[in-house]
């Protein structure tokens, strides 16, 4: 089992067991990554972030990744930067699964999440600028996209079991906290304060 971290959020995964699935459990949070071959589940709340679901199923092991891209600057090159941010974010699970056995050509996704009907802190629609990268980037990098459930006006809860391939969809039709909206803003403020285009490629 790996896990790591792809960004300065310095958060270690929460592992529980889920009494009704009774199985182990993780969840991850936005800015992390979960590998594993472990019959497990990963767990993951999306409100405007985005999380691709990639699995190679003759090696037997699969990940999550749960991120969003930094908000739009005024600036001309924030189209660029926020695609490598994103690339980087995918790259590194994807680094992860390849150290774990898995190959790019066994590879296949189900991504999910950018909720239409919140913004972002500054108001920006991050779920629709998150499901364009996240479809655009795994079409060019050839990996096939076998299921997708993005936009739309509700935050969801994904339970991937990456020994299966299977992903649950709960669509959360209503928040009973902010936790959810609190994480993103947080989430959002710390890509606000590192400077971003340390993640081009040099």
């Amino acid at each position: 089992m790996t896990t790591a971290t792809f960004t300065q959020l310095h958060s270690l995964p929460e592992l529980y067991f889920d009494p009704y699935f009774e199985q182990e459990a993780v969840k991850i949070l936005p800015g992390s990554f979960y590998v594993t071959g472990r019959d497990m589940i990963l767990v993951s709340v999306l409100g405007t972030s985005v999380c691709a679901c990639i699995r190679d199923a003759y090696a037997g092991v699969g990940g999550l990744c749960h991120f969003m891209l930094p908000e739009p600057k005024s600036d001309r090159g924030w189209e660029a930067i926020a695609y490598q941010y994103g690339k980087q974010a995918i790259d590194a699970l994807m680094t992860q699964l390849f150290k774990s056995g898995a190959r790019k050509n066994r590879l296949e996704a189900k991504i999910f999440g950018a909720c239409d009907a919140l913004t972002s802190p500054s108001g920006h629609p991050m779920g629709l600028y998150n499901s364009r990268f996240v479809e655009r980037f795994l079409n060019q990098e050839a990996i096939p996209i076998v299921s997708k459930d993005l936009m739309d006006a509700y935050p969801r809860k994904i339970y991937f079991f990456p020994c299966t391939g299977k992903v649950l969809v709960k669509k959360l039709k209503k928040l009973n906290n902010t936790t959810l909206l609190d994480r993103e803003a947080q989430h959002y403020q710390h890509l606000s304060e590192i400077n971003i285009s340390d993640v081009m490629e040099r």
